[in-house]
């Protein structure tokens, strides 16, 4: 039972809920039943028929609809007495500023990426509203507290990047099927439909095209009036035949490999499709804009069967084909969503084509779909526990119950028949560019690398800030926003083409930078420190952004290991070595800076006694899946088979 405080503290509570999804479902119906009556939502997403299986208040009829919007009507259906207000937006909307977190107790994310997290963490610190982050990936879990200068905030513990694979494996020898996902989404589907002039390997036309002497013709440019079907014929010859034989001319690749087979269109059988005959199909996809589809033009109907080589040779011209007659205006503006259908089917077609010129076995639509969207699929009884964890650590925080807030994580220790694992918070770490301002130092080329550069691959992709302003000393050498003058919008982004070293205020080695986001109210030093090279495989951005370091005192004490990103393990046993193949994309973050381990909570005086032997004998790690999900690492490899992408 309730007490008579904790009711009045969720009662009198006003709360910020963000994401309507897996985790938000369940996360606004348990707020409704556990008494909150003031309850705001902001998500940007519509619903879908694949959210209906575990978004329990979406129906069929909702499909396309607003999640916020739906999720608070279902609610109010069996608590018609409280206020939810929902807003169909994304969190990083201006509207949703400091201002905006400063009125609410809690906020409580139900997110599924990174930048978006960061986004919240950002303006709750600077807002001092608590935060309840969580996060489910299958079968695991986590929930975790973050309330300023008590506990460590979201960023806190670095995130790992997504994994990235080495050009040369992606454009020359692959050898998963992930390879071919890759190739097909980040370089065929980018230069056929993304932004134009991209630069990559696949419009080589000769092995000297490369010299300066020569202009070589860009292969994917389609001519004015060029018949769609010819076009189309012409990509699948030059990527899956062309290509190929390129690459079989270098013999040394080939000594301890298995040689790929040149595939042409005119080796593939023609399949007779239905809209031949004046009918052509289509698919409903949930409103988006992608409304037709390559699979019913051609009356395939189940996404997990596995086409055959001419099947996905048909696809793929038939998407191709249905880009450019029907979605015509967005091409060079295109980018991979795993949510358009007419993508996944193009993506799909294009790897499998791939794969059996490599001798990788094909995969079906929907694994191609998984794959390329990261996605592990949910379950929805880990999404109800984790919802009813994030209400227990909201009433704590609350009740300012701060001796009580745990970060619990929901896994299973088969030995000690473990389900639910809490442990008491960190305190903030003092390294922590984001919480305690540390700066940051970036090892850079200053006489090569742009502003661009900078910008693009580390203030808004490393440091995830969206209107960032750059200082040297009192020169402002970029930034962006609405009210900026013409004049000052036309300097800024000349000043983006400039190599550092040639700034109106020069960047050279021993610069310290300013980068500030007045959205996020967040700001950090960064030191340039002048490097002449960088090695083009190990580090593509040809930059290394370091400081962002925990574990200090460790190394004083000579304690420290180093795992492949960089991070420190503090006295603890490297963990990579227990993951399968399939896991070679999780990588493994530090533990507390100093090498000081969690803490136990106390379960009950048996378990606390009972687990006390696992923590001397298991060192507890957190492990972030593609940057998205924190989970618990036990060195004992019990989790060494959890798989890389969350569902909130």
């Amino acid at each position: 039972m309730a007490s008579e405080q904790q009711l009045s503290a969720i009662k009198g509570a006003k709360v910020l809920m963000v994401g309507a999804g897996g985790i938000g479902c369940e996360l606004l119906k348990t707020l409704a039943l556990s008494g909150f009556k003031d309850i705001h939502i902001i998500d940007m997403d519509t619903i879908e028929v694949s959210n209906l299986n575990r978004q329990f208040l979406f129906r069929q009829s909702h499909v396309g609809q607003s999640k916020a919007k739906v999720a608070r009507d279902a609610v109010l259906k069996f608590r018609p007495h409280i206020s939810i207000t929902p807003y169909h937006a994304n969190v990083k909307d201006p509207d949703f500023n400091v201002d905006f977190f400063k009125q609410f107790n809690v906020v409580l994310n139900g997110l599924d990426n990174l930048d978006a997290r960061r986004h919240v963490n950002r303006l709750c610190l600077a807002a001092g509203v608590p935060l309840v982050e969580s996060g489910t990936t299958g079968f695991l879990g986590q929930v975790t507290v973050h309330v300023k200068g008590k506990s460590e905030c979201y960023e806190c513990q670095p995130k790992p990047a997504p994994k990235t694979y080495p050009v040369c494996t992606i454009t020359s020898t692959p050898s998963k099927f992930v390879h071919c996902i890759v190739w097909a989404k980040d370089l065929l589907f980018a230069k056929l439909f993304g932004a134009k002039n991209q630069e990559n390997d696949l419009n080589v036309r000769s092995s000297d095209a490369s010299s300066s002497s020569q202009q070589t013709e860009d292969v994917f440019e389609r001519k004015n009036n060029e018949d769609i079907e010819l076009y189309g014929k012409k990509i699948f010859d030059h990527v899956f035949g062309y290509n190929i034989e390129l690459a079989l001319s270098n013999e040394d690749t080939w000594k301890n490999r298995h040689k790929p087979r040149p595939i042409y269109s005119k080796d593939i059988s023609p399949i007779e499709l239905p809209h031949q005959n004046g009918n052509q199909a289509k698919i409903s996809v949930g409103g988006d804009i992608s409304s037709v589809s390559a699979m019913a033009s051609m009356g395939l109907k189940n996404p997990q069967d596995l086409w055959s080589l001419n099947e996905n040779s048909a696809v793929f011209l038939e998407a191709l084909k249905l880009f450019f007659s029907k979605r015509e205006k967005e091409i060079g503006n295109l980018s991979f969503d795993k949510d358009d259908q007419l993508a996944v089917e193009f993506v799909t077609a294009a790897a499998n084509i791939r794969a059996s010129s490599f001798g990788i076995p094909l995969h079906s639509l929907f694994e191609s779909k998984g794959i390329a969207g990261n996605i592990i699929h949910a379950v929805a009884t880990t999404n109800a526990i984790i919802a009813g964890l994030i209400v227990i650590e909201a009433i704590k925080i609350l009740q300012s119950d701060t001796k009580n807030y745990r970060m619990t994580y929901c896994l299973e220790h088969p030995s000690r028949k473990m389900l639910l694992m809490p442990v008491e918070p960190f305190e903030p770490n003092k390294s922590c560019y984001v919480c305690s301002e540390t700066p940051l130092t970036l090892e850079i080329n200053a006489h090569r690398s742009k502003l661009r550069d900078l910008v693009d691959k580390i203030v808004k992709a490393k440091l995830g800030m969206n209107l960032p302003l750059i200082m040297h000393g009192s020169a402002l050498l970029y930034e962006v926003g609405d009210d900026l003058e013409e004049d000052e919008v036309a300097n800024y982004a000349a000043n983006l083409e400039k190599v550092l070293s040639e700034l109106p205020s020069p960047v050279m080695g021993g610069t310290i930078l300013t980068v500030e986001d007045l959205q996020q109210e967040l700001k950090c030093s960064i030191n340039i420190k002048h490097r002449e090279e960088f090695d083009e495989e190990k580090e593509p951005d040809g930059m290394i952004l370091s400081g962002w370091t925990p574990a200090l005192a460790a190394e004083k004490n000579g304690s420290t290991s180093t795992t492949e990103n960089g991070a420190s393990t503090s006295g603890v046993s490297q963990a990579t070595s227990l993951m399968t193949e399939e896991d070679d994309d999780l990588q493994i973050i530090p533990t507390q800076p100093g090498g000081k381990k969690r803490k136990i909570s106390d379960l009950s005086s048996a378990a606390t006694s009972d687990f006390s032997s696992v923590a001397k004998d298991t060192k507890i790690q957190r492990k972030d899946v593609d940057g998205n999900n924190d989970v618990v690492m036990l060195d004992d490899g019990s989790l060494g088979n959890s798989k890389k992408k969350i569902e909130t």
